[in-house]
Formats: structure tokens, C-alpha cells, sequence
């Protein structure tokens, strides 16, 4: 199956070897997305509120470039450092999926840099 890279313009260099999106038969798959600048520095540390708004800034921009919008967005894999922050991840979350939501889980773990506090991958359906 044919697939296309999705890379934002003004996307910084991955910490590791992967593309910030990619689209497959209409389906945009966005990697796991920190909280970081264009040089990879963690932006926003200690404030789990605004991390998540960059994320999911970032998140949109690779959905928006693939085509689609937020509405196409059909399920998220969350990562937290600190269930203490659960409550303003969802608060922003919310401001980004303010009608139906889409499918998601989210779990407590260790993230690559240890000032993120949240990480997001999503998947979109945008069509072919």
C-alpha cells in the first residue's frame, strides 16, 4: 500500500527516526508528539496545561496538512507522567474535541525527556 509522509512546514528535526505523519489509504497516523520547540527542547516545563497545547497544536498541523481537520481525528493514545495532571490535559484536550470525542486510552509512564509531562499520538481519517 502506497503511503505519504506528512511533514508540517516548519517541523523541527525527531529525536529518533520517524516521520511527524504519515497517510495510508485516506488514514493519517500521527507519531507520539511532545511538547517540544523546533530544536527538541521541552517547552512550557512544569505546566501540563500549556505541554498540551502544544502537542495538540502540533497534532492538528500534521491532520491539517494531511488534508483533514480535528473532526477527523478517531482515536488517541495519551501519555502522563503524573496522574496529578489528568484533569488539565482533559481540560485542554476538550478545548481541541469539543463535541464527540474521539476513542482514546491514556496511561501513566516515563516519557523520552524527562521535563514532558504529556504525549499524544492520534489517528485521522481525512480520505483517500
Amino acid at each position: 500500500m502506497p503511503k505519504t509522509a506528512i511533514v508540517p512546514p516548519g517541523t523541527g528535526k525527531p529525536l529518533a527516526p520517524y516521520l511527524p505523519g504519515v497517510k495510508a489509504d485516506g488514514v493519517v497516523y500521527v507519531s507520539g508528539t511532545l511538547p517540544l520547540d523546533k530544536d527538541a527542547n521541552v517547552v512550557h516545563v512544569g505546566d501540563a496545561a500549556a505541554q498540551t497545547r502544544h502537542v495538540l497544536t502540533i497534532i492538528k498541523s500534521v491532520v491539517e496538512t494531511a488534508g483533514g481537520t480535528m473532526d477527523d481525528v478517531t482515536f488517541n493514545s495519551i501519555f502522563l507522567t503524573d496522574w496529578t495532571n489528568y484533569a488539565a490535559i482533559n481540560a485542554v484536550y476538550a478545548e481541541f474535541f469539543p463535541g464527540d470525542k474521539p476513542a482514546r486510552y491514556c496511561i501513566q509512564c516515563g516519557l523520552v525527556k524527562p521535563e514532558a509531562l504529556v504525549e499524544i499520538a492520534s489517528v485521522a481519517h481525512v480520505g483517500k
